[in-house]
């Protein structure tokens, strides 16, 4: 199954997407809870203590950024989360620590002189 995720790499804008989708802590929390087993709204809304209507929100909010999953069951809906891309976010954000991010665009074209040393003509 080819996610939102795949290639995100190389996309700083669906890499700052996936991250924005982490930036809020009623996101995070349905996160864990999906870290522990798939769970229909209803379950998540009594567990976060939140209306339905904000955690559909939420729950829009992660599955466009391909961090959770639905499936549909009878009139019910399921989230698990998209391990894959949880695991891809953490590689990315591993890299980024580490410097070693692959999309070298922040380099950009200075032909060896850094921004901050003169100019010197030839």
């Amino acid at each position: 199954m080819k996610t939102h995720m795949s290639n995100v790499k190389g996309d700083p804008v669906e890499l700052a997407r996936s991250f924005q989708a982490l930036a809020d802590d009623k996101r995070v929390r349905i996160l864990e809870l999906l870290g522990e087993s798939e769970r229909c709204v209803c379950d998540l809304a009594e567990a976060i203590d939140i209306t339905q209507p904000l955690l559909s929100f939420h729950l829009r909010t992660l599955r466009e950024a391909g961090l959770v999953v639905s499936r549909r069951k009878g009139r019910w809906v399921h989230y698990s989360l998209n391990r894959e891309a949880l695991e891809e976010l953490q590689s990315v954000a591993g890299a980024l620590a580490a410097g070693a991010f692959a999309g070298s665009s922040a380099q950009g074209s200075s032909k060896g002189r850094r921004c901050c040393q003169p100019y010197r003509s030839t």
